[in-house]
C-alpha cells in the first residue's frame, strides 16, 4: 500500500522534514524555518553519559518537542502512539496508511540502508507513507536522501533500537481541528515561550548557560578522547549538515525571525534576526574548528572554539532576551 499523489516535504533536519511531509497532506504551505520555529524548536544541550560514546552537543529542544507544540500552534490534532511490541508497532503504523494517513516515525538511522554514514542516532524521525512485502517507503532530509525506501527488516531494528534518546517504536500522524490558526499571533506566542525557555534552563547544561558549559566540557572531552579524530569529526558534522548542533538550526532561526519580522513587523523580532544572521556564522565557525581539531589532532582548534562559544553564550542571551516577554 503506497499513498498516491504524496510529496514529501524537501527540507535539511530531520523532524521538521518528518512533520512537514504529514502537514503537506493536510494542505498546509510554510517553510521549514516557519515550522521550526512554530514548534518553538530553539535550544541546546550538552549531554555526557556512560552508555554514550562520546558526549552529544545539540542545538535544539528534546526529540518530538517541536511536532508536539506545532501541533498546539497550527491548532491541529496530534495522536502519538508507542509500544514495546513489534507486532503492535507495525500495525499502529500499517493501519494509518491503509487510511491514506502518513505516519512519522522516531527511529535509530543507525540501521537505515540508505544512510552510508552508520552512526547511532535514536533520535531521528522520517515520514513513512507506504509499504509492500518487502519495503517500507520513506521521506528522509535533503539533498542525501528525500523520498526512499529501507527494507522492512531494517526498519524494524531502526524503531525497536535502545539507547540514548531512544523511543518504544514511536509513530504519530496529524490531524486538522476546526478554527483553523491565526500566523502571526501563534508567531508571536512561540517566539515569546521558545525564549522563556531558552533563557531559564532547568540545568546548566541547557539553553545559553549549555553553550557556555561547552566551552569548558569540550576541552576536558579533548584530552580524555580516545578517537579525536571520530569524535570531533563526526560532531562537527553533525553540528553542520545532519541537524543536531547549532550551526544548521541557529541558520534555521535566523531565516524564521527574518520571516516573522515581514508577518508581524516587529521591532524586536527584526533586531534579534540581525544578530541571528552573526551568530550562525560563529556556529559554522565552532564546527569548522571541532572538525580541524579532528583532522590535526591540535589543541588549539579546541582552544579557538572554546572562545567562540563563551562569546556565543552572550550573544545568543542578548538576542533572546530581545524576544522574552513579547506576548504580554
Amino acid at each position: 500500500m503506497i499513498i498516491e499523489d504524496f510529496t514529501g516535504f524537501e527540507g535539511q533536519h530531520c523532524e521538521t522534514v518528518a512533520t512537514g511531509s504529514l502537514l503537506n497532506q493536510l494542505d498546509f504551505n510554510l517553510s521549514e524555518p516557519m515550522l521550526f520555529g512554530l514548534g518553538e524548536g530553539l535550544g541546546f544541550i550538552f549531554w555526557n553519559m556512560k552508555m554514550m560514546d562520546f558526549p552529544f552537543i545539540g542545538g535544539r529542544t528534546k526529540p518530538g518537542a517541536i511536532t508536539e507544540t506545532l501541533a498546539q500552534n497550527l491548532n491541529l490534532e496530534l495522536t502519538v502512539s508507542e509500544t514495546a511490541s513489534i507486532k503492535k508497532a507495525w500495525k499502529n503504523v500499517a493501519d494509518c496508511i491503509d487510511q491514506d494517513i502518513a505516519v512519522g516515525l522516531q527511529l535509530d538511522c543507525f540501521h537505515l540502508e540508505y544512510f552510508s554514514e552508520k552512526i547511532h542516532f535514536a533520535g531521528h524521525f522520517v515520514a513513512m507513507y507506504g509499504y509492500d512485502e518487502a519495503f517500507a517507503y520513506l521521506v528522509d532530509t535533503q539533498p542525501e536522501h528525500g523520498m526512499t525506501r529501507t527494507s522492512l527488516q531494517s526498519l524494524e531494528a531502526a524503531r525497536s533500537e535502545k539507547g540514548p534518546m531512544a523511543a518504544k517504536n514511536l509513530s504519530y500522524f496529524l490531524r486538522k481541528k476546526p478554527g483553523g490558526f491565526n500566523q502571526k499571533q501563534a508567531i508571536i506566542d512561540a517566539i515569546a515561550n521558545n525564549a522563556k525557555g531558552f533563557l531559564n534552563p532547568p540545568i546548566k547544561n541547557f539553553g545559553y548557560k549549555g553553550i557556555h558549559t561547552t566551552s569548558v566540557e569540550i576541552k576536558k572531552w579533548f584530552k580524555r578522547s580516545s578517537d579525536v579524530k571520530t569524535e570531533f569529526q563526526t560532531t562537527a558534522m553533525l553540528m553542520e549538515k545532519a541537524g543536531t548542533g547549532g550551526a544548521l538550526f541557529r541558520n534555521m532561526y535566523r531565516d524564521f525571525l527574518k520571516e516573522s519580522a515581514e508577518i508581524t513587523d516587529l521591532e524586536p523580532i527584526g533586531k534579534a534576526h540581525l544578530a541571528f544572521v552573526d551568530i550562525a556564522k560563529l556556529w559554522t565557525e565552532v564546527a569548522a574548528l571541532l572538525d580541524r581539531a579532528g583532522a590535526t589532532g591540535e589543541e588549539t582548534h579546541i582552544n579557538q572554539a572554546s572562545e567562540i562559544l563563551v562569546e556565543l553564550s552572550k550573544l545568543e542571551f542578548d538576542a533572546v532576551s530581545l524576544l522574552n516577554g513579547l506576548n504580554r
